[in-house]
């Protein structure tokens, strides 16, 4: 297993992003593409009702396809496992044999940028303000990019997506998920679960 570590700025411009990336001379290694993924859990949902936030997805991400474990852990950081396979519906094929149960497919996009040792990414996701992740093998590397790219470490996130759609969607508790939702499509309108969730 391996500590992922990365940090979340939230509520960005893309296209400012890109400017300061340019400026800096980070380098653009993927255009903005659209990635889909399907997130599967035992058939007694222990993921998902566990409370050690444990995931398990399969993702084509345009140019390559994963399947991934993660599971959180005291730090701010998780423990990842992930694996490269060859097709998306076949690896989702495979897992259902194995029992598990598919409760979300979800559509995101992403632009991927190094700097140095640091991979930055531009997401998009249905239903919520852009933001960036920055990824790298130790804190120290990651802070150092934020700060040249104009960030406060204060303001920095961590975890799944669904910390975004928690500071976004304020009605959202600790114990739900965007994973809640069959469907997480960029053709879908906004659904209700969040449209009740806009407030406390």
């Amino acid at each position: 297993m391996q500590t992922e570590i990365e940090a979340k700025f939230l509520h960005v411009n893309h296209n400012d992003i890109r400017e300061r990336l340019n400026n800096l001379g980070a380098i653009c290694e993927q255009p903005m593409r659209l990635m889909r993924r399907v997130m599967l859990d035992h058939a007694d949902q222990r993921y998902q009702r566990g409370n050690q936030a444990e995931r398990l997805r399969v993702r084509d991400e345009g140019d390559k396809v994963t399947v991934t474990y993660k599971a959180s852990n005291e730090t701010n950081y998780p423990y990842e496992v992930e694996a490269r396979v060859n097709s998306f519906d076949e690896m989702g094929k495979l897992l259902k044999a194995l029992g598990f149960v598919e409760y979300s497919f979800q559509e995101s996009k992403r632009e991927t940028w190094h700097y140095k040792n640091v991979e930055i990414v531009l997401d998009e996701w249905p239903w919520l303000d852009q933001y960036i992740e920055i990824e790298g093998k130790s804190e120290k590397d990651i802070k150092n990019v934020a700060e040249k790219l104009g960030f406060d470490w204060k303001d920095s996130k961590y975890g799944s997506v669904d910390t975004a759609y928690m500071q976004q969607y304020p009605g959202m508790k600790v114990t739900e998920s965007i994973g809640d939702l069959s469907n997480v499509c960029f053709n879908e309108p906004l659904p209700q679960y969040l449209i009740d969730r806009q407030r406390k």
